[in-house]
């Protein structure tokens, strides 16, 4: 259940990093940076996406600003298999987890 994010990854100027596009905002008009090593308390969608891209490894920094993913990878280091993270952000059922009984739902 849930909607994959429409993902698009564009190469940046910058050597070590690599901008997504997707297809919804995440922060409206704020801008989000996260660091390594960093804690990240929140629990907002692009507070989800930030430590999900840092679990994957291989990464110094995260920007989120709107609909754009800026993120700076570590030495040597490229960028497969974060455009699939991206992709599903909210993605709430996957392999292993338990569905919720449909029983009671809604009753008061």
């Amino acid at each position: 259940m849930g909607q994959p994010v429409t993902v698009i990854e564009k190469p940046s100027s910058i050597p070590g990093t690599v901008r997504f596009e997707i297809n919804r905002s995440l922060t409206g008009m704020g801008h989000e940076r996260y660091v390594a090593g960093t804690l990240i308390e929140g629990d907002r969608p692009p507070d989800r996406l930030a430590r999900s891209l840092f679990e994957h490894g291989g990464i110094e920094s995260v920007h989120i600003y709107a609909n754009v993913i800026t993120v700076t990878l570590d030495e040597h280091r490229n960028s497969s298999g974060l455009k699939e993270i991206i992709e599903d952000l909210y993605i709430y059922y996957l392999p292993g987890v338990e569905v919720a009984p449909v029983e009671g739902f809604g009753e008061d």
